[in-house]
């Protein structure tokens, strides 16, 4: 072997322990973070921001739930005028899914704001019976962040019934626009940004991708 090749061979070999050793540190760090991490109840996620991938996550959400056995329940506000690909998968399992469609299309297409303020409170109060069944152990609130954002549902109103679910009941809550008071509520918030939309670059919302 030649001397650069030995010497090459004794970087990489140097590397590689750092590397080691870091890792140990790390794993060390995060086992003692998962030790202390012991509490188990019910969770409210939030998924806002103007990116796209919102609901995409709570369904994916919904798929993980079923996988461990969990009766989900889901209410889509502002969504109805057109069929989506997770609904009718989702509706595949009436005993598991709960699957509730409430809108009749986002606010610039129905055009008739009381209209729209009715049919939120009628899908809340199918939310809050979800909310209140303690066999449920996910419910996800779709684009109920518009919701409030419009006024159609009264934000108090809405953390008191999400408050007063069961103790395991997790809950998650999709829309761009989340009111500060929901954010503060939740226990995990993630914001979706936007970085690239194929829809500016003239691409047509396309199955399976949007809807």
């Amino acid at each position: 072997m030649s001397e650069s090749s030995e010497s090459a061979s004794r970087e990489s070999a140097a590397r590689d322990e750092r590397h080691k050793a870091r890792m140990q540190r790390k794993k060390a760090l995060i086992d003692e973070k998962i030790a202390q991490a012991q509490d188990e109840y019910g969770l409210l996620l939030v998924h806002t921001g103007n990116g796209k991938g919102k609901s995409s996550s709570a369904f994916g959400m919904v798929a993980r739930a079923l996988g461990h056995g969990l009766k989900v329940g889901v209410v889509q506000f502002i969504k109805g005028a057109a069929s989506t690909g997770e609904e009718s998968f989702f509706r595949r399992f009436p005993d598991e899914v709960s699957y509730h469609v409430m809108g009749e299309g986002f606010t610039w297409e129905t055009q008739d704001r009381q209209r729209d303020i009715d049919k939120a409170q009628q899908a809340w109060a199918v939310a809050a019976q979800l909310l209140n069944d303690p066999q449920i152990g996910l419910v996800v609130l779709d684009e109920l962040n518009i919701a409030l954002k419009h006024g159609y549902l009264q934000l108090d109103a809405v953390l008191a019934d999400i408050e007063a679910r069961p103790l395991l009941q997790h809950v998650v809550v999709t829309g761009r626009g989340a009111p500060a008071g929901l954010i503060e509520a939740a226990d995990t918030v993630t914001e979706m940004s936007l970085v690239k939309h194929a829809f500016k670059a003239g691409v047509k919302a396309q199955k399976g991708i949007e809807y």
